[in-house]
Formats: structure tokens, C-alpha cells, sequence
């Protein structure tokens, strides 16, 4: 049974947990703003200290690798990469869009969000990449993903393989969910919204299986899965 703390930056949600054999038993979570750098070095230490856990007795690190906050994602994953390099524990990556629908699933199997005919259901989870772009990815109600991840312009013909009467829909609902979901709902009016955020709930259970596995990154050479470039721009505004 593997001792995991688990990491998710990748959003405005600074997520931080422990779990045993895929299972959260603490976290803390904080939806207030960006300020991961200074949060998540908290939330680790309060964490265990409240269940007593030493960071030597951590099998493992296992951070949400993105796509999402290129700002985020450096925070979180400098941060994991920094523990398992000082106390020689392996790094466990995991994706942010995987996460979220493990989270998706945790939420409809407890009752907390309701969708018809889940099992025919084509799962989007949506992380929100400014104006009307996204970073998703297509999945089955099981988990599985059906198409590869995309920074998508979101216009009325998005996705529409997979959305109700596409070649892909199998005639389920498809839903939409994450922090860029919200926006796209007029524009996909077939869409189908729930509320579903970033947590490490969803690292959990996926780095449970990564571990059990033997899939470990390389602390050394491993970066966030960012999917676009970030790109810097210089301000027209004049300083002298």
C-alpha cells in the first residue's frame, strides 16, 4: 500500500492531498486566486503534520503535469520535483484532463452530479486557455480517452463527432465540465454542463495505478505537459 501526496497547480485551484493505495485520506484545497507559490508549501506541511505522516515515510510525489496555467504548472511541478530530489522518492506524473475525469466519475458514482444515460456519454473535461480556447480532450464514461489533447477554438462545430447525432456520440449526452467549460456552453448548445473542478482526487487513484506499475519520470528532465508555447510579449506601455 503506497503512501502518495499529491499535487494539482494547473488551475486558479491550489489542490494538495495525501492518499493511501489511491484513496485520499487529507486535503486541502484553495479556489482564491493564483497564489500557489506560497500555498502549496502550506497546505504540504499542515497536511502532515495533521496525519503524522514524516515526508520520509512517502512511497511517492505525484503532480498534475497539465495542460493548463503555464505559471501553475511550473509551481506545482518545481515543487514536487524539489521534494523527490531531496528525499529520493520518485516523481509520479499524471494528466490534468485524466484527473478531472476521474473526478467527474468519483461525483456522478456518489450521486453529487446527475447525467442521463451516463454510460453512453461522451466526457469532455475543459481547462481554460483565455478568450474562447480550451485545452480538452474526449473521453468515455469509463475513463478512456477517445481523442488526443487539443487547444481548441471553441466555435459551434467543435467536437462534433462526439456530440449528440455524431459518428462518435454513440446518441449519449455530451458533457462538458472543468474551468473553460462554462464559456463554450452557448456556443455548444447540445453540451451538457456539470460542475466538476481540478482536485487530487483525480491524481489519486492514476497515480496509485502509475506506481503500481513502475511509471516513474525522470526528476532531472521532466517538464509540464504545457501543450502551446508560452509566449512573451513586451508592453506597448512607455516606463520613462
Amino acid at each position: 500500500m503506497a503512501t502518495i501526496l499529491c499535487i494539482e497547480t494547473g488551475t486558479d485551484i491550489c489542490s494538495v492531498g495525501i492518499a493511501r493505495d489511491g484513496e485520499i485520506v487529507s486535503m486541502l484545497e484553495s479556489d482564491e486566486g493564483r497564489d500557489h507559490a506560497r500555498k502549496v508549501g502550506l497546505f504540504v506541511d499542515e497536511i502532515l503534520r495533521s496525519t503524522g505522516i514524516s515526508p520520509e515515510d512517502i512511497d511517492a510525489v505525484a503532480v498534475g503535469k497539465g495542460p493548463g496555467s503555464y505559471t501553475g504548472l511550473r509551481i506545482g511541478v518545481s515543487f514536487a520535483k524539489g521534494l523527490c530530489y531531496g528525499l529520493q522518492k520518485p516523481l509520479i506524473a499524471v494528466g490534468s484532463l485524466d484527473a478531472l475525469v476521474a473526478v467527474a466519475r468519483e461525483d456522478f458514482e456518489a450521486g453529487i452530479v446527475d447525467v442521463e444515460n451516463w454510460s453512453q456519454a461522451r466526457l469532455c473535461p475543459m481547462v481554460d486557455a483565455r478568450r474562447m480556447e480550451v485545452y480538452a480532450e474526449v473521453f468515455d464514461s469509463e475513463g478512456s480517452p477517445l481523442s488526443d489533447v487539443v487547444a481548441e477554438v471553441v466555435t459551434a462545430e467543435s467536437f462534433a463527432a462526439w456530440r449528440r447525432g455524431g459518428a462518435e456520440s454513440l446518441g449519449g449526452e455530451f458533457v462538458i465540465f472543468g474551468n473553460g467549460a462554462a464559456k463554450c456552453v452557448d456556443v455548444l448548445g447540445d453540451a451538457t454542463l456539470i460542475n466538476v473542478t481540478p482536485s487530487v482526487r483525480g491524481i489519486a487513484p492514476l497515480a496509485q495505478k502509475a506506481y503500481d506499475e513502475g511509471r516513474f519520470e525522470d526528476i532531472a528532465y521532466f517538464e509540464p505537459f504545457y501543450l502551446k508555447d508560452f509566449v512573451v510579449t513586451t508592453s506597448k506601455k512607455r516606463l520613462f
